[in-house]
């Protein structure tokens, strides 16, 4: 064979290779290159602002954040707390899986996933979830709070719920929290 008789042959593999590496997928990007976080971060924010007055305008800025960069965690996240929003609990955990191994450093996605599970009637596994939260970011008052909001409603009284009840205590993030784990504290010591 000579090189004339392969250069067709060549041509055809490199013409699949170019199709294969255009993305498959609405979310894929085309290269490496292709990938815009910049744009994506712009369109996320304005899509967080927009999360509880226009759901549906928020949605279409999240899928082109996501479509600009598709390894945008926040954009994954933002769209799973739409998805809660909308009940659709199954669609909010997959995106909240997406940005928890996007965003290894980050409570957000691992307290979001909880608060899905919580929902769908998972306490054990929501308990759990929350407890990841605390490992990736110890101290991070909304998960403690998360954390010791389910301990209490299901009637759980591990040991820790003591030290998460003070710490809310002093450290809530609004005087209704606070007021809350004081009442829970005052309650358990009359039991």
């Amino acid at each position: 064979m000579s090189l004339r008789d392969i250069a067709p042959v060549l041509a055809l593999l490199g013409t699949l290779a170019a199709c294969r590496s255009a993305g498959s997928g609405p979310y894929e990007p085309t290269t490496e290159v292709a990938r815009n976080t910049v744009l994506a971060q712009e369109l996320s924010s304005k899509a967080a602002d927009l999360i509880d007055s226009d759901p549906e305008a928020a949605e279409i800025l999240l899928r082109q954040a996501l479509t600009a960069d598709l390894f945008f965690g926040p954009a994954h996240n933002n769209l799973g707390v739409l998805y809660i929003g909308k009940g659709k609990l199954y669609e909010a955990a997959g995106e909240f899986e997406w940005a928890r191994k996007l965003m290894p450093g980050h409570p957000d996605p691992r307290m979001n996933l909880a608060l899905t599970l919580e929902r769908a009637g998972r306490t054990d596994e929501a308990i759990q979830t929350y407890k990841t939260a605390l490992e990736v970011f110890p101290g991070h008052v909304p998960t403690e709070q998360a954390l010791a909001r389910l301990y209490v409603r299901s009637g759980a009284k591990p040991e820790e719920l003591d030290g998460l009840l003070e710490t809310i205590a002093m450290q809530g993030e609004t005087q209704e929290w606070r007021s809350w784990a004081r009442a829970e504290m005052a309650r358990a010591r009359n039991e």
